[in-house]
């Protein structure tokens, strides 16, 4: 282990963790003063900690010919180094690539200072699982690594819950981010983690966008092939959805927080999970299998003036016609869940060379 115990306590202590758009200009290069100006927000909000070069950061910055990769890395670094806070964040890097390749990612990230290397499974699509395990290991060489189940709509795949138990071995393995956006295998982690006997150890997150406040609300108990009960939990989230209205997400996880542990929980919690999911829906575009994803986490980002506009790297990820209107409706219609008066305060300063 090559992290300080201090970064490893507030991991499994639950954070906001962003997912790290990708600022562009119109002719596709990286716009280094909003790609500042996103780091700075997201810490002036209060967040736990940075995910860079995830899929929300778009996937083909790790194509070579594209070359953002460390671009991008470095910069995040760089406004960590302004030190503008006492606690640092938590810093997870995205890796990808088949094994060579995540090797290098994962020896970059490292020297640049992260902590974490979330693996990415889009590369073994329809490898045998093993052959993940393999690369998860011997990425965990190198930095400890955060496992992903990423859902098959973003560039993911099935993983049995055989897989997970195999994973779970790995020493070097902290965390796992579940966005499976599915319940069943959302609980195939779960009875995984349960069994592993390291409940205590590897740090759950959700990544499952579409049901974030039930996952961090709900006080799982799995029982065990001993006959014992594991209770566990999603201790946080490393989400796309927060990488906009960020500062109000920060809020929504210390209210959760505050009321996880009681015996009887307000019934306005259930009302706010099923608006934080409406306005998902609105985000993300499920309709056209979350082409629109990245682009309307962009909109969003664009009408609070962090990003120029909604630049994809691949032209399969568009903004639907209706996306505007539907994330307009809910800014409208949910303006506890929007963050742009504190943006608006504060943009200035972000934007600043």
């Amino acid at each position: 282990m090559s992290v300080s115990q201090d970064i490893l306590t507030r991991l499994k202590e639950g954070q906001v963790i962003p997912a790290n758009p990708l600022a562009l200009t119109c002719d596709l290069k990286l716009d280094e003063v909003h790609q500042r100006a996103l780091a700075r927000y997201y810490l002036a909000c209060g967040v736990g900690g940075l995910a860079v070069g995830v899929h929300t950061t778009q996937f083909k910055i790790h194509d070579p010919e594209v070359g953002l990769y460390q671009p991008v890395l470095e910069l995040a670094m760089s406004v960590v180094q302004e030190k503008t806070r006492e606690v640092p964040p938590i810093l997870i890097a995205g890796i990808c690539g088949k094994t060579g390749q995540a090797i290098k990612e994962a020896q970059l990230a490292k020297r640049l200072g992260y902590h974490f290397g979330m693996v990415s499974p889009t590369a073994f699509r329809t490898d045998p699982e093993e052959e993940l395990i393999e690369h998860h290991r011997r990425i965990s060489e190198i930095i400890p690594v955060m496992g992903f189940y990423l859902q098959p709509a973003g560039g993911g795949r099935f993983l049995s819950e055989t897989y997970w138990r195999k994973l779970l071995e790995i020493p070097n393995l902290v965390g796992i981010k579940v966005a499976a956006f599915n319940r069943y295998q959302t609980l195939d982690v779960l009875r995984a983690l349960a069994e592993s006997g390291r409940a205590d150890e590897v740090a759950l997150y959700t990544g499952n966008d579409d049901s974030i406040v039930m996952d961090l609300l709900t006080p799982f108990q799995i029982r065990m092939s001993t006959g014992r009960m594991q209770p566990l939990s999603f201790v946080g989230g490393l989400l796309g959805h927060w990488s906009c209205w960020t500062k109000k997400a920060v809020e929504l996880l210390e209210k959760i927080k505050a009321v996880r542990n009681q015996p009887i929980l307000p019934v306005e919690m259930l009302t706010l999970a099923a608006q934080v999911t409406e306005s998902n829906e609105a985000l993300f575009d499920p309709v056209h299998h979350f082409c629109g994803a990245n682009p309307g986490v962009m909109y969003a980002l664009k009408q609070a003036g962090l990003v120029r506009g909604i630049y994809m790297l691949d032209d399969h990820e568009k903004l639907a016609p209706e996306q505007p209107e539907k994330i307009d409706r809910i800014r409208r219609d949910y303006p506890h869940m929007v963050d742009d008066d504190f943006v608006r305060n504060h943009l200035a300063d972000w934007l600043r060379p």
